[in-house]
């Protein structure tokens, strides 16, 4: 157990605050919905379940893939609370509140025994109403040009909440660090700068692409959880990751049909 959590945390403390970095150069090039969708890539997660995989055996690993899919009603609840409050509220207590709605879901969740057919039906049916919940009628974001300064600290930032959010987990047991562990880090902090700097409307923008980029990120721990104990590892991740990009694919072109209709996605 212990080499689990120090595998998942060596991950968090680098792939996480390398993603955040480039997810935040690619916002400044092509624009916060395009970032928050890529957000949607198991580029964490998907590590994760692969040295659980190697380390505890297929099983135990299929059955984490089917709670990574259950997560993303929370994550849905997340994106929605901020997304609302946005309109008239700053960054702090949009973030506040989202993440107790991230956490009040989960706890629900983990109450809950949902066999995987049906947790993907309610993951993918609960992402789709909180596309339709986010608000539409902000203004556009006027052109901003935030601090050389700004990318750096949001990496260390996210390193900063993994190491405060596993101390917690420690000293909190093991329910409360079930709740813990899978907190949205990268989408929280990319959603707060971006709406401190730049402004709610962008910040609706990412979390709009985050929702959207998420379907990939459901059918990617689908394949996962129901092939890697009669497939193998090789197999199982390598279906699994081909058929995540194509959805993001798919949701880029969704989003940049909406961008010509008038929806700008920058």
């Amino acid at each position: 157990m212990f080499a689990i959590i120090s595998t998942a945390l060596i991950i968090k403390l680098t792939l996480l605050p390398a993603m955040i970095g480039l997810l935040s150069l690619a916002g400044r090039r092509w624009g916060p919905t395009v970032a928050g969708c890529l957000v949607g890539l198991p580029l964490t997660s998907g590590p994760v379940i692969l040295f659980l995989a190697l380390e505890q055996g297929a099983p135990f690993a299929a059955g984490a893939a089917q709670g990574t899919i259950l997560a993303l009603i929370s994550l849905a609840a997340f994106c929605v609370v901020y997304a609302r409050m946005s309109r008239r509220t700053p960054w702090f207590p949009c973030l506040t509140a989202g993440s107790a709605a991230y956490l009040a879901t989960t706890f629900i969740l983990e109450h809950l025994t949902i066999p995987l057919p049906q947790a993907f039906l309610a993951a993918v049916l609960i992402l789709a109403a909180a596309l339709y919940l986010l608000p539409d009628d902000l203004a556009r974001a006027v052109a901003s040009h935030p601090p050389a300064w700004e990318i750096p600290v949001r990496m260390l930032t996210s390193a900063a909440i993994v190491i405060a959010l596993t101390a917690a987990a420690h000293s909190l047991g093991p329910r409360l660090s079930g709740l813990l562990t899978p907190f949205p880090v990268a989408a929280s902090i990319l959603a707060g700068f971006t709406h401190h700097f730049e402004g709610a409307a962008a910040a609706v923008r990412l979390l709009r692409g985050l929702l959207a980029g998420l379907f990939s990120f459901a059918l990617c721990f689908l394949i996962i959880a129901l092939t890697l104990e009669s497939w193998g590892l090789t197999w199982s991740f390598s279906i699994a990751l081909l058929a995540a990009v194509a959805v993001q694919g798919a949701s880029l072109w969704v989003l940049a049909s909406r961008a010509r209709n008038g929806q700008a996605i920058c």
